[in-house]
């Protein structure tokens, strides 16, 4: 079994379906709703989900200290655990995928695939612009220009630019509305978290999936994930940040594909 002894499933989670257990790591400034609610029935239709939501998000209670990588991927594992996955594949989105990498580190024996979406194996120099004028944003309080902000970084050319106006401003009116609470804090583990030293180590089948118009994760970043993870598999998906809204058929589509070929 693994060295790290689980803790006490503290967070609050999501569960949904039956069958072989999949894990969900959501993605900053989110919840488990926010970035998987669009595909979440249809994954819950091929396997156990199971997804917490990290503090300041959903349901679980703001932390007054600064977010630990260790931590949030423990959490995940004991609550997948708790739910009767003792082995389950893990699917991490944005921070979420240093979140899922290290869990697969952490947690070997558990996790039977990765598959990683629109994220990064540490900061480059405009993911930390981007996390700090984001974490900025979000510590004034000013929902509307973070939303505005949020809104240009997260969606790709195509779907920016294909918006109508009145489209556009409800995009950003529904933004501001979902912003987690918790969104300085998971901007700020965003730019400190570095899983490079895990890469080498992860033995579970990887996918990686590159979000070609994504101004947050560049495709070099993408890239260096899959490089560093032994036989990780790289696709390409042509969305901005944010392929549930996108593209979410061809996103699950991924996921599902991927997993049910590695489930046990």
């Amino acid at each position: 079994m693994s060295a790290h002894p689980l803790p006490t499933a503290a967070f609050a989670r999501t569960v949904r379906g039956s069958g072989p257990g999949l894990a969900l790591a959501h993605g900053a400034g989110s919840s488990i709703d926010g970035t998987y609610g669009p595909i979440l029935e249809g994954l819950a239709a091929h396997h156990t989900v199971v997804g917490v939501d990290y503090p300041g998000s959903g349901n679980t209670p703001r932390s007054t200290e600064p977010l630990s990588l260790d931590e949030l991927a423990d959490q995940l594992v004991a609550a997948a655990v708790a739910e009767g996955q003792d082995t389950f594949a893990l699917s991490g989105y944005s921070l979420g995928g240093p979140v899922a990498v290290r869990a697969a580190a952490r947690h070997p024996e558990r996790v039977t695939a990765l598959v990683l979406t629109a994220t990064f194996p540490h900061r480059d120099n405009r993911l930390v612009l981007a996390t700090s004028l984001w974490r900025e944003l979000a510590a004034s309080g000013e929902r509307a220009r973070l939303a505005e902000f949020l809104t240009m970084m997260a969606l790709g050319a195509d779907a920016l630019e294909g918006m109508p106006g009145e489209q556009l401003r409800r995009a950003v009116g529904f933004t501001a509305a979902s912003v987690a609470e918790g969104t300085p804090e998971h901007a700020d583990l965003a730019r400190r978290a570095d899983v490079r030293d895990d890469l080498p180590h992860i033995k579970a089948p990887t996918l990686v999936v590159s979000t070609t118009q994504d101004w947050f994760t560049s495709t070099r970043l993408h890239r260096r994930l899959a490089d560093g993870i032994p036989g990780a598999r790289l696709v390409e998906i042509p969305t901005g940040h944010l392929p549930m809204v996108e593209r979410p058929a061809e996103w699950q589509q991924l996921i599902t594909d991927f997993t049910g070929r590695h489930s046990v």
